[in-house]
């Protein structure tokens, strides 16, 4: 399996990369086509998770309350890998600030409030700042 595997290896070597847009996460009953602003889809028993551009939501006319900024953390993590997702939760969580995790095959992406973004990358970046084991 492709990817990193080692905690330490990742958290040591990772980067934050934020998207310029807002994004936005609605429930649509039925799917929709990705593109045109249309970033992600999640397919749940109630529906269709989309995760839009706030301006892709309002050219469809789609309410939405959670505006978020779009995180990349930038490490080819194995998909097999434990612990990272574990690690930039508690981070974010020690923090408040609310984090919705989207795992792509190479990275994995989180959409936080907007006005928490600067500080989310802050603390994302933080882990960085491992423990050495050897002193």
């Amino acid at each position: 399996m492709e990817g990193e595997t080692d905690l330490e290896v990742m958290l040591r070597g990772m980067a934050v990369t934020r998207r310029p847009e807002a994004f936005v996460i609605v429930h649509r009953p039925d799917a929709v086509p990705l593109g045109d602003g249309i970033e992600a889809l999640v397919s749940e028993r109630e529906g269709v998770t989309v995760v839009a551009t706030v301006e892709a939501a309002e050219r469809h006319g789609w309410a939405y309350e959670f505006v978020a900024a779009w995180l990349t953390i930038d490490v080819h993590s194995s998909l097999e890998a434990a612990g990272l997702t574990a690690a930039f939760s508690r981070v974010l969580a020690d923090r408040g600030i609310p984090c919705n995790v989207l795992a792509g095959y190479y990275h994995d992406h989180l959409l936080v409030p907007v006005a928490l973004a600067d500080d989310a990358v802050a603390a994302l970046l933080s882990l960085r700042q491992v423990d050495d084991p050897e002193g």
